[in-house]
């Protein structure tokens, strides 16, 4: 996957999660990352990549996700790894910030 379509399926998901107020706290909760912290980082392959890990823990929100911004589900997986080959991160999918 092109990394502009993995940065913007993750700018996607941070703003649907931003969207919802329980949404967003339950991921600043999840993961630990502070309103501050988000709001510094929001655009980072770090954070994008935290933001679709969040996403992939939870399939009903992912395709609500999915559906309301018309992205395959099967595009999300490979973005996350594209982000997290940006972020110099490898392995499998943790929840880490």
């Amino acid at each position: 996957m092109h990394t502009d379509r993995a940065e913007s399926i993750g700018v996607s998901a941070l703003l649907f999660l931003a969207s919802d107020m329980e949404r967003l706290t339950r991921f600043l909760t999840v993961t630990g990352v502070g309103p501050a912290q988000l709001r510094i980082e929001s655009r980072s392959p770090h954070m994008l990549t935290a933001v679709l890990d969040h996403m992939l823990q939870d399939e009903s929100m992912l395709l609500v996700f999915c559906a309301s911004d018309g992205i395959p589900p099967e595009e999300i997986a490979p973005a996350r790894r594209a982000l997290a080959e940006m972020a110099g991160e490898m392995g499998d999918p943790e929840i880490s910030v």
